[in-house]
C-alpha cells in the first residue's frame, strides 16, 4: 500500500537511508576481505535485499502495485517511467544488481586494485565500497520517494485542478 500522507512518506525515506548506511557499512567491511571477489558478491547479495526492501516499504513492490485500483496502478507505472526508476516496482534479479554496479564501475576496478595495497588499500577500498552502495541506494531511496509523492500528490488533488 501506498503511503497515505507526505510525513510518513517522510518517515519511510529517513528509514530506508538508515537501511542504506547499515547495508553500506557492510560492503565497507567485505571489500577489507582481501580474498578476490567478497566484495562483489557481498554487495550483490545486499542489493538483492536491500532494493526489494525499499520498493516494498514505499509500497512499490510488484505485488503492492498489482494490488492497487486499475487506475491508481495506471498513474503509478506512469510516474515510474517519468521519474525513471530502473528498478522501482520491478522484480530484481542478479542481472538488474550486476548492470547498477557495473554504472559505478570505476569503483569496481579501483577497488580490486586498491586491495593487494597492504592497510591503505584495503582502507581505500573500504570506502569505496561503503561510498558505491550509499550512492546506489540512496538514489533508488529519492526515485521510490518520487514516484510516492508524486501519486500521492496527484491523488489528493481535486479533480480539474
Amino acid at each position: 500500500m501506498l503511503p497515505l500522507t507526505i510525513e510518513k512518506l517522510d518517515r519511510i525515506r529517513a528509514e530506508c537511508k538508515t537501511m542504506v548506511t547499515k547495508a553500506a557499512a557492510l560492503s565497507g567491511g567485505a571489500a577489507v576481505v582481501p580474498i578476490a571477489g567478497v566484495d562483489i558478491a557481498t554487495d550483490i547479495g545486499l542489493l538483492l535485499k536491500l532494493i526489494p526492501r525499499i520498493n516494498q516499504r514505499f509500497g512499490l513492490s510488484p505485488e503492492q502495485i498489482d494490488r492497487l485500483d486499475a487506475q491508481t496502478r495506471a498513474l503509478t507505472y506512469n510516474v515510474v517511467m517519468a521519474v525513471g526508476g530502473q528498478l522501482v516496482g520491478k522484480m530484481i534479479s542478479q542481472r538488474m544488481v550486476l548492470g547498477v554496479l557495473r554504472k559505478v564501475g570505476v569503483r569496481m576496478t579501483v577497488d580490486q586494485a586498491c586491495r593487494y595495497i597492504p592497510v591503505v588499500g584495503q582502507a581505500a577500498a573500504a570506502v569505496l565500497s561503503f561510498a558505491a552502495i550509499k550512492y546506489i541506494g540512496n538514489a533508488h531511496v529519492g526515485e521510490c520517494y518520487a514516484v510516492a509523492r508524486r501519486v500521492l500528490e496527484t491523488k489528493l488533488l481535486p479533480p480539474g485542478t
